[in-house]
């Protein structure tokens, strides 16, 4: 029975959707964990096997209800462990959770076909869903074009570390879904069956015989090698059919009218490769190369999908007609062959392809498609072969062959038009400290005694707006500078270069690390200048983008940018963008600073803040949504977090950055992939255009806010910041040591060689909190914050907040954000990491506290939403939580056992390797652990 679930799979007639739908997951994690199973017994043998059964059946009785017997037992079973034999467990429960994943994905994607199948309405978060809802408010489909026409919706790919697996396993787990697929939507033959299953036989023991993780740490192009590959796996095909269904469906009814095209308003963003921020192996160099590994992806694609649509464009010039400028662009292909002489769509397509080969070498220096027919001019511009695509389509049409051309040649044109030769716009990003410590050198080395970094805030906005319209440069060519300065000016240069070679799309962002005040958005604006990147007229080619993380900076973020926005130095340059500013909002450092509660109010004041700013300077402003993963980096289903947002603060421009294992379990697979882009979409324009432009439904929900975050920021800072010994038990009962010898980034862990909280990365602080399961920063303080309101008002108590979360979008989501992290909680398993802190006195008294918050926080939400238990208004999810945690708690015990040899002997790499794998295997029993 090893990788089984414990109940009796029961099929009638009488079974619900829901259970029919958990049902058969049940059967896919069946057929996959008896595979498992047997490859460990092939491969391990008998004893390993019986050893994983043992252990998960004592794990199900300890989780249970924290039986001590069982706890007993479960730590002399682990003790009695070798260290080889325990490596193998960890591999084995990890490998589950891996495969569980998959079927949980395949269960999804099957009950949204059953759905459609069925003929049910649209669900929420869906395009369909959100034009039945326009409609219903009576926006029609111009208005819907016109929306379009200026939106902007972008995810956003970063590399922060948090994604454990490799491509290797990555690409194995995508064969096992396309099996699982199959499966499901084919009728098979008894042959095609055991064909199959022994596919997938193979594909699982492929996976066992790869190392889960890399031996060698990444490199910034490794990293950008595994972002560029969801572009295969998903964005390239998803993109451009994500927009020709929506085309579809704003096409006029009325027969025979020409279809009006719709703005491609979903863009692809990336920080891989131009994220300087902590990174120090970001280089011009290397951002030269992202940029080039960027457009060969997409030339490749382009150059084989012109292949297939020669391949499928045999019309014949005396069987159809053909329009002069179609005729022209033929008798310009070098194409010979006598073959192709009257099939002019052929011709003209070789034509195209020998352009794009020959823009391929002069971008890239590569061929990277198959040989052209003859020599010809490359490209100057995606806009230029994107105009030969069109006298293709016109022609098509023109002759009573549109169906033809609303195939391949629909979607390549589309696919054109969202991509460009850059593939992704890539943003730059750099700590704020950085540039002014570039900018001082520079300062004085043009006139020595400046003393710029002593200058008051004041001073240093009246110095840099006087040098912003000053048409010298202020960099010499005859001065030696540090290595600093010349990398960030070397940096910018290879941006400029960028935007004469791929375009000015390639590069659009420079953003801001820990903005704290106007001079330093007019600090990079002085190095963009040197740059040639911004003129002294006041022409920007890029956006310049603060970000603000903490909550101080939170803030006082209005107030820095009501400055920058006075000052003309600085207005000309927003001017010359349209009248568009971009602001940066980040989720983890402030959630890190002040807790889950106070960083999401923070978060949601400022952006109110920041649209009464800008309406009185009458500039639009877009929101740059920094979340990660995790609900304690701002992570959590991004439908409901983009409803969430103040009333106005869409208005129909988006940014978001994916980051980590979300980003592959997101766009890993291609529908699923689609189905999240769609969320995206369908969520800013409902927040746009439908949901009330209100902060709140009622002023009072606002005052209870602010009191509930002071409450919880006391509590939260009071337990990280203030309670002496505090850090030495996070380091001891977490694996935040370990985590930094882990392969996963090119970025260091963290910003000092200190064990400050203050100077750790939010990626590494709210890993580790999720790797001994107590999830702390996405819920701790909640409790304690709701009984003090209580106790202050009584007159009004639980109830109070009940309404809140009814009415409420804002409170609502940080509730169901809140269920879903304390539902993936243990405090049966967490207590086992406090265990490894030696002081005993310290390890009790931040455990209790720990333990009675968590409690409080638990009772306080079930009573708010009025629930018995957590997770009952997500039954899906607390279906796929229960599945998981037999075969996720056993690696938590495993790990806790390796840690403490770890910890005790030291250099073993064996027992290290362990304790990584058990990283790897509760990252993916989580799925949005960092």
């Amino acid at each position: 029975m090893a990788f089984e679930t414990d109940d009796t799979i029961q099929r009638d007639q009488g079974l619900t959707a829901a259970e029919d739908a958990d049902a058969r997951l049940r059967t896919d994690i069946r057929l996959l964990g008896r595979i498992l199973g047997d490859t460990v017994r092939d491969q391990e043998g008998e004893a390993v096997f019986d050893l994983v059964e043992r252990i998960r059946q004592t794990s199900i009785r300890f989780h249970r209800d924290e039986d001590e017997p069982a706890r007993r037992e479960l730590e002399a079973i682990l003790d009695g462990m070798s260290t080889p034999e325990t490596v193998l467990i960890v591999r084995a429960f990890s490998y589950f959770s891996h495969l569980a994943n998959i079927a949980e994905d395949q269960n999804n994607i099957r009950h949204r076909r059953q759905q459609a199948l069925a003929g049910a309405p649209p669900a929420a978060g869906t395009l369909a869903k959100a034009l039945e809802r326009a409609a219903a408010a009576g926006i029609g489909r111009d208005a819907l074009r016109r929306f379009f026409g200026s939106a902007q919706v972008s995810p956003v790919l970063t590399a922060h570390p948090t994604e454990v697996r490799r491509k290797s396993t990555i690409d194995r787990e995508m064969e096992i879904a396309a099996l699982l697929d199959r499966a499901e939507r084919t009728r098979l033959t008894p042959d095609e069956v055991a064909a199959d299953e022994e596919q997938l036989r193979r594909a699982v023991l492929t996976l066992w015989q790869t190392n889960l993780l890399r031996r060698t740490k990444l490199t910034v192009l490794d990293e950008v090698a595994n972002g560029l590959s969801f572009y295969g796996y998903t964005f390239l095909k998803e993109v451009p059919r994500l927009h020709n269904r929506l085309e579809d469906s704003l096409a006029a009814e009325v027969a025979g009218e020409e279809e009006e095209g719709l703005a491609s308003f979903l863009r692809m963003g990336s920080w891989i490769g131009g994220d300087r921020d902590g990174n120090p192996f970001v280089t011009a160099e290397v951002m030269r190369a992202a940029l080039r590994m960027q457009s060969v992806q997409v030339l490749r694609f382009y150059l084989h999908e012109l292949h297939e649509l020669g391949a499928e464009l045999s019309l014949a010039a005396q069987l159809v007609d053909v329009d002069a400028d179609l005729t022209a662009l033929a008798a310009r292909s070098p194409d010979t062959s006598p073959h192709r002489r009257g099939e002019p769509y052929r011709l003209a397509v070789s034509g195209i392809y020998a352009r794009l080969a020959a823009t391929a070498v002069a971008l890239d220096g590569q061929e990277l498609g198959r040989t052209p027919v003859g020599a010809a001019e490359p490209y100057a511009a995606a806009a230029d072969f994107a105009a030969d695509l069109d006298v293709l389509d016109r022609s098509l049409k023109a002759n009573r062959s549109a169906v033809v051309a609303r195939g391949r040649l629909r979607h390549l044109r589309r696919a054109v038009d969202c991509f460009g030769f850059h593939l992704a716009s890539l943003d730059m990003r750099q700590n704020s400290a950085v540039h002014e410590r570039t900018v001082a050198e520079l300062l004085e080395a043009a006139a020595p005694g400046t003393g710029y970094a002593k200058l008051g805030e004041d001073e240093r906005i009246a110095l840099l707006a006087a040098e912003l319209v000053n048409p010298r440069p202020l960099a010499s060519p005859f001065l030696v500078y540090g290595e600093e300065t010349r990398g960030e000016l070397d940096v910018l240069r290879a941006a400029a270069e960028a935007h004469r070679v791929f375009g000015r799309s390639s590069i659009q962002q420079s953003i801001v690390s820990m903005t704290e005040g106007a001079s330093d958005l007019l600090e990079i604006a002085v190095l963009l200048k040197e740059a040639g990147l911004i003129d002294a007229a006041g022409t920007s080619h890029l956006n310049i983008v603060p970000l603000f993380e903490t909550i101080d900076d939170l803030r006082h973020c209005a107030a820095i940018m009501d400055r920058l926005l006075s000052l003309p130095a600085y207005r000309r340059l927003v001017d010359s963008r349209g009248g568009l500013q971009e602001v940066m909002l980040g989720y983890s450092d402030s959630n890190k600073d002040g807790g889950f509660v106070t960083s999401g109010w923070e978060l949601y004041k400022a952006e109110i803040r920041l649209m009464e700013v800008f309406s009185r300077h009458g500039v639009r402003l877009r929101l740059f949504h920094g979340r990660g993963g995790s609900v304690g980096r701002g992570g959590g289903p991004s439908y409901d977090a983009i409803l969430a947002q103040p009333g106005g603060a869409v208005n129909g421009q988006i940014r978001i950055t994916e980051q980590g294992e979300i980003i592959s379990s997101k766009y890993s697979n291609a529908e699923v992939g689609r189905g999240n882009l769609e969320i995206l979409a369908a969520a800013t324009l409902e927040a746009s255009l439908i949901q009330p432009q209100v902060n709140a439904p009622n002023e009072a929900y606002l005052a209870a806010m602010e009191e509930l975050s002071a409450s919880a920021y006391a509590a939260y800072r009071g337990l990280v910041y203030e309670t002496e010994g505090f850090e030495d038990y996070f380091w001891a009962s977490t694996v935040i040591s370990e985590i930094a010898t882990l392969n996963i980034g090119s970025r260091p862990a963290s910003r000092g060689k200190t064990r400050r909280i203050e100077d750790l990365r939010a990626i590494p602080w709210v890993f580790s909190w999720a790797q001994c399961r107590l999830m702390l920063p996405g819920w701790y303080g909640f409790g304690s914050a709701i009984a003090a309101w209580v106790a202050a008002h009584p007159d009004k108590g639980i109830g109070f907040f009940r309404e809140l979360y009814r009415e409420w979008p804002f409170f609502r989501m940080l509730l169901s954000n809140m269920d879903m992290v304390l539902a993936k909680s243990s405090i049966a398993v967490a207590s086992r990491y406090a265990e490894l802190v030696p002081d005993e006195a310290l390890r009790r008294t931040i455990f209790s506290r720990i333990r009675a918050e968590w409690q409080m926080s638990i009772d306080a939400l079930l009573a708010i939403m009025g629930h018995e238990r957590l997770l009952q208004g997500n039954p899906l999810l607390e279906r796929s939580i229960r599945h998981r945690f037999p075969y996720l708690d056993p690696l938590n015990h495993v790990q806790v056992e390796l840690l403490k040899l770890h910890r005790a002997e030291g250099a073993d790499e064996q027992v290290l390797r362990g304790v990584q794998l058990t990283i790897n295997g509760i990252s993916a029993g989580l799925r949005n652990s960092g």
